[in-house]
C-alpha cells in the first residue's frame, strides 16, 4: 500500500537518495532525520569538495546544498558538477538577504532555491519537482534516442514517435539520396520547412547551401529577381548585379515555400529551369548552368488549382515527382505532449524560469484541443504559458483560452467517457479525416484493418462502407 507524506504527496516507492551539503553539522543532521522519516535515503557532506567525493561512491538523485560554505561553496560546487558532466538536480539554500546569489545559482544550473531557515514542506515539494523534472528529461532523451536508433541521425527539427511521423522519417531517408523534386503538402504549421531541411541534411548535399524562399512574401517583379538574380541597370534601382537564389543554392538545395503562390509568368521560367537546369538573370542574356535540388511546399491543393487554370499542369508534374504530406498535429496522438515538453524546456531556459512540466489538467487541455494551427500554434501557446507561469508547473489557465476542449471533445468527456466511447470516437473521426479509407485509418491508429472493420460492424455502419471505401464512393 502506498504511503503518503504530510503534504498529501505519495512517498517514493523506492528510496531516492538525497545528498545534503552544509557546513553546519546540526543542520545536516536535522535535514537527514526529517527526510529519512519521509522515505528518502540521505547522505551528508560538509562542503562542496566533500560532496564531489561522495558523488563517486554513492551518486545521489538530488543534491540540497547551502551556498555559503568554506573550502568549496555551493556556487563552486555547481560549476564543478557542470565541468565534470554530472547531470543531477541541485536545490540551493540561501538567506533572504542573498537572493542575488540564488539567481546566479539558477543561471549556473541549479534546479530550484529555498530561503533559510528552510521550510520542510517547501523542501519536500522542491525535491518532488526536481525528481519529476529529471524523469521528464530522461524520458524525452530516451524518446530522441529511440528516434535516432530507428531512423538514424539528422532528422533535424522533427520530433515524435507516432505512426504517421515514423512514415515521415522513413520517406525523408528514402528520398534524401536522390535529386528528385519533392512536393511537400500539408496544413499551415505542420513543419513542411523542417521536413525539407531534414531531407537536405540526410542527403549528399548536406554540406552545401540550403536556400529557402517564401514565394508568397514577394511581389512578382521582386520574386523574379530573388530567384534568378538581375544584371546592373535591368530595372530602376538595379545599381549592381545581383546573384539570385538559384545561383546561391548551386550544388545544394533550393526550398520553394508556398510554391502555389508563384504567378503564371514566373511559373514558365521555373519550368524552364527544372527542364534545362539553366537560368538567365533578369536583364541578361547569358545562360548560367545550375545544379540545384528543388524541394517545394504548399498548403494549397495544387491539383485543384491546375483544374481551375491557376497553376501550370506541366510545372505541377515536374514538382510532384515525389509527394510528401505532413500530418496535422491532431492526428499525431502522444506527439502533442512530447512537442509541448520540448517547447517548454526551450522557452523556460530562454526566460530563466524553473518550470518542470504541465499539470494534469493542462496536459488534458493540450490533448483535448484540435490545434488548427498545428505545431506552430502549439509552440506559441507554450511560449505564452511560460511567460504567464509563476510556479513550477504550467497550469490549465496559462494555456490560451482557445485551447478549450480540456475535458470534452465533441461531447466525449475525459475523464467521464468509457474506453469504448473514446475508441468509437477515434475510429470514426480518423475515418472521416482519411475519406473513409480503412487502410489509411488503420495506419494512423496503429491497429489492424480487420479491427476497424469489426468495430464498424458493431457500430452498425459496416453496410455503409466497403472494405476500403470513402463516403463519396458509396
Amino acid at each position: 500500500m502506498a504511503r503518503f507524506m504530510k503534504n498529501g504527496a505519495q512517498m517514493p516507492s523506492t528510496k531516492l537518495r538525497v545528498l545534503v551539503v552544509d557546513d553546519e553539522a546540526a543542520t545536516r543532521a536535522a535535514l537527514q532525520g526529517l527526510l529519512e522519516s519521509q522515505g528518502y535515503a540521505v547522505d551528508q557532506a560538509a562542503n562542496g569538495s566533500a560532496a564531489l567525493e561522495r558523488l563517486v561512491d554513492l551518486p545521489p538523485d538530488v543534491i540540497v546544498t547551502d551556498l555559503d560554505m568554506p573550502v568549496m561553496n555551493g556556487m563552486q560546487l555547481l560549476l564543478a558538477l557542470r565541468e565534470r558532466g554530472y547531470d543531477v538536480p541541485v536545490i540551493v539554500a540561501t538567506s533572504a538577504a542573498e537572493l542575488r546569489s540564488a539567481v546566479e545559482a539558477m543561471r549556473a544550473g541549479a534546479t530550484d532555491y529555498l530561503t533559510k531557515p528552510v521550510d520542510f514542506d517547501a523542501l519536500v515539494l522542491a525535491l518532488e519537482r526536481a525528481i519529476e523534472q529529471r524523469d521528464v528529461r530522461v524520458e524525452n532523451e530516451n524518446l530522441r534516442r529511440q528516434v535516432r536508433e530507428q531512423y538514424g541521425e539528422g532528422i533535424q527539427g522533427l520530433l515524435g514517435t507516432s505512426p504517421v511521423m515514423q512514415q515521415v522519417y522513413r520517406l525523408a531517408r528514402q528520398v534524401a539520396g536522390s535529386r528528385a523534386t519533392v512536393l511537400i503538402t500539408g496544413e499551415s504549421g505542420t513543419g513542411k520547412g523542417e521536413f525539407a531541411r531534414a531531407i537536405h541534411a540526410l542527403g549528399p548535399r548536406a554540406q552545401k547551401p540550403f536556400v529557402a524562399v517564401n514565394c508568397a512574401s514577394l511581389a512578382e517583379t521582386l520574386l523574379e529577381s530573388e530567384l534568378f538574380g538581375h544584371e546592373k541597370g535591368s530595372f530602376t534601382g538595379a545599381d549592381r548585379r545581383r546573384v539570385g537564389r538559384f545561383e546561391q543554392a548551386h550544388e545544394g538545395t533550393l526550398f520553394l515555400d508556398e510554391v502555389g503562390e508563384i504567378p503564371p509568368s514566373i511559373q514558365v521560367k521555373l519550368l524552364t529551369v527544372l527542364q534545362e537546369r539553366r537560368i538567365e538573370r533578369v536583364g541578361g542574356n547569358e545562360s548560367i548552368k545550375v545544379d540545384v535540388r528543388i524541394l517545394a511546399a504548399t498548403n494549397r491543393d495544387l491539383a485543384q488549382d491546375v483544374a481551375a487554370g491557376k497553376f501550370r499542369e506541366d510545372l505541377y508534374y515536374r514538382l510532384n515527382v515525389v509527394h510528401a504530406e505532413m500530418p496535422p498535429l491532431r492526428l499525431r496522438g502522444g506527439d502533442i505532449l512530447a512537442l509541448a515538453e520540448h517547447f517548454l524546456r526551450r522557452f523556460a531556459l530562454e526566460d530563466h524560469k524553473a518550470i518542470d512540466g504541465f499539470s494534469d489538467r493542462a496536459r488534458m487541455k493540450l490533448r483535448g484541443y484540435r490545434w488548427p494551427g498545428n505545431v506552430r500554434e502549439l509552440e506559441n501557446a507554450v511560449e505564452r504559458a511560460v511567460v504567464l507561469c509563476e510556479g513550477g508547473k504550467i497550469q490549465e489557465e496559462h494555456l490560451p483560452y482557445g485551447a478549450s476542449g480540456g475535458g470534452s471533445v465533441d461531447g466525449i468527456a475525459v475523464p467521464g467517457a468509457t474506453l469504448a466511447e473514446i475508441e468509437r470516437y477515434a475510429i470514426l473521426k480518423t475515418l472521416e479525416a482519411v475519406d473513409g479509407s480503412t487502410v489509411r485509418a488503420a495506419e494512423l491508429l496503429d491497429i489492424s484493418v480487420r479491427t476497424i472493420q469489426y468495430r464498424l460492424h458493431e457500430y452498425g455502419l459496416a453496410k455503409e462502407r466497403g472494405p476500403d471505401s470513402s463516403p463519396r464512393s458509396r
